[in-house]
């Protein structure tokens, strides 16, 4: 499989603009919009810590490789992202050592939270049946047009357990499911063992990758810019309703695990933030707002924290409007600082290991472009 480098960090636009502009903003987007869905398979036993890991790592790397798409009607296509484990011991056996972590979400925040949260143990490693699992409990569209992608990564031969993969790629190629595999491991063990067989019969991408590596994010100048503007960025949301507060609470949680894992991760989240990807209309008044999913007028004060009780509606509006103008604001100095950023890693970029982010980012843009996807970049 050919190498990528190491993923530039894109310029994002801003939401709420109804047309193009010249740092590439989009429209808005209709239920007809072109969707693309990822399910992200991970075997979870013993060996894979580094594997998940570079997940961790990669998460917002993705979403953000995804500001640059558009499908076929030059539209921002909707993304929505699935997240299984499997081979791991604490799981049900009767499952087949199987869990459905998060179903198809746009909610990256909770995606990131369970992702952080999954845990290594020895088991039994079953490809065919937690492939057949994803096909079966998934919401996987039917519109004609979407793109629909599988990625399983282990490190066990690609035919145990009693579910015969062969069937199962089959089955998926009949819904328009593209199945990718990657081997952690030698490229060659992962051809014996029958990962690169699996990527043939699903229609997919075939990678072997050094799972123990770390993902190394280049320092630039432009990193503490983008993080300060971040914690900015956070005062701008107002968690409303049962969970309001709990979600605010959330999002800063995400901030530090990704902080923690390296200033990069954080670097790459801030600028997700900054995306039409990162909308929170379900417990963020501002997003709800703009969005059109409240009636200020009937919004009981109860849901509102307390500091925003006394507002009538005239006045809760104004203070919405001027949060959301104060957030269009800081999420154009991150985009602003980020085009600096990029020319930075491109002049001082260098070629690494095939990892999880770059067997990704090669089989989405390989199988998007064949779909009629194109990159505005």
């Amino acid at each position: 499989m050919k190498r990528i480098f190491s993923l530039l960090f894109p310029l994002i636009w801003l939401t709420g603009t109804s047309s193009l502009s010249a740092a590439g903003q989009p429209g808005p987007r209709s239920p007809e919009t072109s969707k693309i869905q990822i399910a992200l398979l991970l075997d979870t036993s013993n060996s894979m810590d580094g594997l998940i890991n570079q997940a961790k790592a990669t998460l917002w790397d993705l979403v953000n490789e995804f500001t640059y798409v558009r499908c076929r009607e030059s539209k921002t296509p909707l993304l929505e992202i699935a997240l299984y484990e499997y081979g791991n011991d604490g799981l049900e056996a009767r499952e087949g050592y199987i869990r459905q972590v998060v179903p198809f979400t746009s909610d990256l925040d909770e995606l990131s939270a369970q992702l952080f949260g999954l845990k290594t143990n020895g088991g039994e490693e079953y490809c065919g049946q937690v492939i057949q699992t994803a096909m079966n409990q998934l919401g996987w569209s039917r519109r004609p047009g979407d793109l629909k992608m599988m990625f399983i990564a282990g490190n066990e031969p690609f035919n145990q357990g009693r579910t015969a993969y062969e069937t199962v790629m089959a089955q998926a190629h009949e819904r328009d499911v593209v199945v990718n595999t990657i081997f952690c491991g030698d490229y060659h063990l992962g051809v014996r063992t029958l990962w690169a067989d699996g990527a043939r019969l699903g229609k997919g991408e075939y990678t072997a990758i050094d799972h123990n590596k770390a993902i190394v994010h280049i320092d630039t100048p432009y990193d503490d810019i983008i993080i300060r503007l971040n914690r900015e960025l956070n005062k701008t949301y107002i968690g409303y309703g049962s969970r309001g507060a709990e979600k605010k609470r959330a999002q800063a949680v995400q901030d530090m695990n990704a902080m923690e894992m390296e200033e990069g991760v954080m670097v790459a989240r801030a600028v997700s933030k900054s995306s039409a990807f990162y909308s929170n209309s379900n417990w963020d008044l501002v997003d709800a707002y703009k969005d059109k999913k409240v009636d200020l007028e009937s919004l009981e004060a109860d849901a509102l924290p307390a500091e925003l009780r006394d507002m009538d509606a005239r006045a809760l509006k104004s203070h919405l409007e001027a949060l959301q103008s104060r957030r269009n604001a800081i999420q154009q100095e991150i985009v602003e600082a980020n085009l600096q950023r990029e020319a930075f890693l491109a002049e001082n970029r260098n070629e690494t290991g095939e990892t999880l982010q770059q067997a990704l980012l090669e089989a989405v843009k390989k199988q998007a472009g064949s779909r009629g996807y194109h990159w505005i970049r």
